[in-house]
């Protein structure tokens, strides 16, 4: 049968395919190459794939995560341990160092943080560190309506301690600046109203802060911070009862932050209403027992209520039990040594007024060794003390007491006016224009004069 073939000539018997040197090379260079790989990895050189990382690596959205669940939990800053907001902030930034959004929000729970902290010194740490994240982060992001507003939030809670009026006055026209500029980027940004508030209410110009506070609720009612502005607002009005209900209202949307637990208890002390005042102070006690932290604040507050009352000796055992947190905070033996003054105790004031004072060590430490031969169960180290420094009214006042508990004690033959007079100088140097000071100061010295008119010749 004929057919008809077309294309490429048939071939019906095997072909011969022509030997390919490049190809062999090939083959022989991949086949070395994996024997290599085999040998580096046994040797241990190289590790093998998809092997797991010795430190696993978490993305920064998981840090940032567990940093707004410990914030929202009231675990702002626990100085015992590293599972706070603040430090988990500090992890996402490690991960994501140019993040604009999160340097201005661990500048914002920097500064709430500084609400917690006891002494002056450590607040002022702590509000530098704020203001050094927020002009990172605007740094970084210099259109952001959020960090201008938080810039004007830690600008005016660092304001207060200003060595000089003249600082003062220029950190609350930054703030003011700053917070102006956040509203023009976002018109509408609640958080940035509240802040304004907060600065027009320190500058005085109290119509103004209640206005921009109410316009800030009105576009931002679930926002802590708008409530926390409005209420200190109503507080500075003489509003109480009112600035309760705001409190409160911040309470409802973050139900764990201590410090609005205080402020709600303040308010009602100033009502005069201490059974309120004394439940909210221990709502404060419990949460921070929840969450393991050693705050003494709390403490603090519940003693000072007592103080009110006359009931000192519930009062000197809850600022005993702040001595017992944070034993090395010479800002609490000052209260603890005011709350014995004023209960006529004054052997036991002398020795938490001179830690506060005059600085003490761990030997010299007579109130700590007290505490701890008296209460077994509140695992005290023993520790030293360094004094406070003379830099405002409220350290003053515990360096006139101590001079004035000096004073007390002194007779012919144990005379203490030689280290009581040195201290009450020290006071009329830097506030003699402080009535109240120089009453204590003034009756103090007269003691001393009339003891020393008493031994002479």
């Amino acid at each position: 049968m004929n057919r008809s073939l077309v294309g490429k000539r048939p071939t019906f018997h095997r072909s011969q395919q022509r030997s390919n040197s490049y190809r062999l090379m090939l083959w022989l260079v991949l086949i070395m190459g994996g024997l290599w790989m085999m040998l580096q990895v046994q040797s241990g050189e190289v590790e093998p794939l998809f092997s797991p990382t010795p430190t696993p690596t978490r993305v920064f959205h998981s840090y940032v995560q567990e940093a707004q669940a410990y914030f929202e939990a009231g675990k702002i800053d626990d100085p015992n341990s590293e599972n706070d907001a603040i430090d988990t902030y500090r992890l996402a930034l490690q991960v994501d160092p140019n993040n604009a959004e999160i340097w201005a929000e661990l500048a914002r729970i920097q500064t709430y943080s500084s609400s917690l902290l006891p002494t002056r010194g450590q607040v002022v740490t702590r509000l530098g560190e704020a203001l050094e994240a927020i002009d990172k982060a605007i740094e970084l992001d210099p259109d952001s309506s959020n960090a201008h507003a938080i810039r004007a939030f830690v600008l005016d809670w660092s304001a207060p301690y200003a060595e000089e009026t003249r600082d003062r006055d220029r950190l609350l026209t930054e703030a003011l600046n700053s917070a102006t500029r956040a509203i023009q980027l976002d018109p509408d940004n609640g958080m940035a109203l509240a802040f304004l508030a907060e600065v027009q209410l320190d500058n005085q110009k109290w119509s103004e802060a209640q206005r921009y506070a109410e316009i800030a609720i009105q576009i931002s009612p679930d926002s802590m911070d708008a409530r926390r502005v409005y209420a200190r607002v109503l507080e500075s009005l003489g509003a109480y009862r009112r600035a309760i209900e705001e409190y409160q209202a911040a309470v409802d949307i973050n139900p764990k932050l201590t410090f609005l637990y205080i402020k709600i208890g303040v308010n009602f002390r100033h009502l005069e209403v201490y059974d309120k005042a004394l439940e909210y102070f221990d709502m404060a006690v419990k949460i921070n027992d929840q969450l393991g932290i050693k705050d003494p604040l709390p403490y603090i507050a519940i003693a000072k209520t007592y103080s009110r009352t006359g009931d000192f000796f519930i009062a000197a055992r809850n600022a005993e039990k702040a001595v017992s947190l944070d034993p090395q905070q010479a800002n609490t033996y000052g209260q603890l040594g005011i709350i014995y003054f004023k209960s006529r105790n004054y052997e036991y004031a002398l020795p938490a007024l001179k830690c506060a004072v005059e600085s003490c060590s761990a030997e010299e430490n007579e109130l700590l060794a007290r505490l701890i031969e008296e209460n077994p169960l509140w695992e005290i180290e023993l520790v030293g003390v360094e004094a406070l420094p003379l830099d405002n009214a409220e350290i003053a006042y515990y360096y006139a007491i101590y001079g004035q508990t000096l004073a007390y004690l002194s007779r012919p033959r144990e005379n203490f006016c030689g280290t009581a007079m040195p201290v009450l100088s020290a006071v009329r140097d830097k506030y003699p224009d402080d009535p109240s000071l120089m009453s204590i100061v003034n009756g103090s010295e007269q003691i001393c004069r009339n003891l020393a008119s008493v031994n002479s010749p």
